[in-house]
């Protein structure tokens, strides 16, 4: 096992099946892969794409899944998002998986009306997007549209990785990879951004240094790097912009 100082870090880019179990499989499978200790981002609602018309399945899915993810994690983290019922209303839900537990979970605060979203989600409140601390490591995590706001960026300000599960359109492919860049420079942290591999996504999934170094999805299911505090200490360091 790694320490805190360095840890494998993994971005994944797989398509949505309208096949639930198909869908939760291949994440499964994709876990497996991956090194015993990665901190591992998958795709918003990568288990059951928004499924308008499905919600109550979706969401009856969601809670059978993540018993299996929560299982099969191990010593990995894994931050994805899910369509979860609660008090009768229904929230797109970030997770993170570590050890048969959920270590932390951030509801959407901010839907995407282009798309709809506010039609059949329920926004959480933008308070609840917060650093959360896993084995020494500060992360945060954007979920999609969020990504758009510089307040939520100033929100996050400090964390060592930033997480962004994604299913972003296609038409606006240069953005995501614009601000994910930008919000790596900007916060001085590592960026682990996940899109989905659908017709109609970006498929730009990518892992972002504190320095703007990038890896971009080229077609494959999985791109890997290292997390390094190190990286992150020498880059505020010598450009000290007032993070800590």
């Amino acid at each position: 096992m790694t320490t805190s100082k360095t840890r494998p870090i993994v971005s994944l880019c797989i398509v949505t099946d309208s096949d639930f179990s198909k869908n939760l499989d291949r994440l499964l499978a994709l876990i497996d892969t991956a090194p015993e200790d990665a901190i591992i981002v998958s795709p918003e609602v990568c288990l059951s794409g928004f499924a308008y018309e499905r919600f109550e399945e979706a969401a009856a899915f969601t809670a059978t899944a993540l018993e299996s993810l929560a299982r099969r994690v191990g010593n990995r983290l894994l931050i994805f998002t899910a369509i979860t019922k609660e008090d009768n209303l229904f929230y797109n839900i970030a997770y993170a998986l570590h050890e048969n537990k959920i270590l932390y979970r951030q509801p959407k605060a901010k839907l995407f009306t282009l798309g709809n979203e506010h039609e059949y989600f329920h926004a959480g409140e933008e308070k609840q997007i917060a650093p959360f601390l896993f084995e020494g490591i500060k992360i945060g995590i954007l979920i999609c549209f969020e990504l758009r706001f510089k307040a939520l960026w100033q929100q996050l300000e400090g964390c060592d990785i930033i997480a962004v599960p994604a299913q972003w359109g296609k038409l606006r492919s240069d953005h995501f990879v614009t601000l994910t860049t930008a919000l790596a420079l900007m916060n001085q942290c590592y960026v682990i951004a996940s899109d989905a591999a659908n017709a109609d996504t970006s498929a730009m999934s990518g892992i972002i240094t504190p320095f703007g170094g990038e890896i971009r999805n080229n077609g494959e299911e999985s791109i890997s790097s290292h997390y390094e505090e190190r990286t992150i200490l020498s880059m505020r360091r010598y450009l000290n912009v007032g993070i800590e």
